[in-house]
Order: C-alpha cells, then sequence, then structure tokens
C-alpha cells in the first residue's frame, strides 16, 4: 500500500459540504482507505486577495492505486462535484491536490510531486503538521512540524473545531 498526502479546499458555496463530499468519494474509491483526517482550516487566499477565504484540511490515504491512476480520480471527483477549469489562484468549488505519494519525485508536464510549493504554505502546513508531524518531506529533509515551525509566509490559517 502506498502512503498519500491528500489537500482539500474550497472557497465557493457550502465550502464544508463540498470538503465533505470529496471526502466521501475518496472513502470509496478502490484500493483506498482513509487513515487520518486534518481538523479543518479557515484560510486566508495566497495570492488572489480579493476572494473568499477557503476551508482546507489533508487527508492521509492508503491505496494501491498508482499516483496516475489517482490523480485521475482526483480530477474525475473535482469535476463530479462541479469543479471545472478557471484562472490559477482564482476561486473554486473544490480542489484536490496530490500532495505527496510516498517518498516519490515526479516531474511531469501534468504532475508534480511533491507538490510544488506546498512547503511555502500554511494552509497545507499546517494540517499536515497536525496529521502527520514526523513525516519528512522527500526533497527538503525536513519534518512537516519543522516547515510549519518555520513558515515565513504567515497568511491566516485558523484551525476550526
Amino acid at each position: 500500500m502506498h502512503k498519500v498526502f491528500v489537500g482539500i479546499g474550497s472557497n465557493l458555496g457550502d465550502k464544508k459540504s463540498y470538503c465533505k463530499r470529496a471526502l466521501a468519494f475518496l472513502n470509496i474509491l478502490p484500493q483506498t482507505k482513509i487513515k487520518r483526517c486534518s481538523s479543518f482550516y479557515l484560510t486566508e487566499p495566497v495570492k488572489e486577495k480579493n476572494q473568499p477565504w477557503f476551508l482546507n484540511l489533508v487527508v492521509l490515504l492508503q491505496t494501491d492505486l498508482g499516483y496516475q491512476q489517482l490523480f485521475f480520480w482526483l480530477k474525475h471527483i473535482e469535476h463530479i462535484l462541479g469543479r471545472f477549469p478557471t484562472w490559477e489562484k482564482g476561486p473554486r468549488i473544490i480542489d484536490l491536490d496530490l500532495l505527496l505519494y510516498d517518498d516519490l519525485i515526479i516531474n511531469s508536464p501534468n504532475l508534480i510531486i511533491p507538490h510544488p510549493q506546498f512547503h511555502k504554505r500554511g494552509f497545507v502546513l499546517a494540517p499536515l503538521a497536525e496529521i502527520a508531524q514526523e513525516e519528512i518531506h522527500p526533497l527538503l529533509k525536513q519534518s512537516f512540524k519543522q516547515l510549519w515551525a518555520n513558515h515565513k509566509f504567515k497568511e491566516w490559517v485558523i484551525r476550526l473545531k
């Protein structure tokens, strides 16, 4: 079984409902189990500030799916939930990001693993540090706890109960 971290986010409509529906779809993927799920986080948009704040979380999956199969399923779930292409960094109904897949380092035209720049994003680091603080970033060789503690781009990241 492969260890995979997936980021989930939404900043349009009923954000919590979209995130929960994405979780439900992840839970029924073939050969895949949700092992851990972070709290929900209310987060400030990083680049495009003139849009609603996001609701984010991260899940740890165990799967027998290959990374390309899983990436296909993530995009399929986004489509089912109503996401259609918008401008980069713009608002979205749902966003499912394949953050890490084991310790693989992939750099292909349609997929980069580890997800680029996630180590600079509080909306990913805070939930990762919550559910996998001792896990090591395969390129940076630092734990998620260390990366979050040293995070310099302190956009608002509020853990919800």
